[in-house]
């Protein structure tokens, strides 16, 4: 607590970065388990449609963060969002 004004002070915490992406697909009914994993990230289950769905982006969403000179660790969260929405494919 602080002397002067008896109020606890309070430490700012930089919120913590994404250090991965973890991607799940819940759409398969074929019995296939699909696993792919990156430097960065994670991708499991969904129909074959969706896993690739996953795949692709990922795949884009790095690309995009080469080409900006930005690392997952450090990219805003809101950023990497727009990011994602932006590489999905149609």
């Amino acid at each position: 607590m602080s002397k002067d004004s008896r109020k606890p002070v309070r430490k700012k915490r930089k919120a913590p970065g994404v250090a991965g992406i973890l991607g799940v697909g819940l759409d398969h009914d074929d019995g296939h388990k699909r696993i792919t994993s990156g430097e960065k990230f994670m991708l499991v289950g969904g129909s074959q449609e969706t896993h690739e769905r996953m795949t692709e982006t990922m795949l884009k969403t790095f690309e995009e963060l080469k080409r900006r000179d930005k690392q997952l660790e450090t990219v805003d969260p809101r950023e990497l969002g727009e990011i994602i929405h932006k590489v999905q494919p149609n």
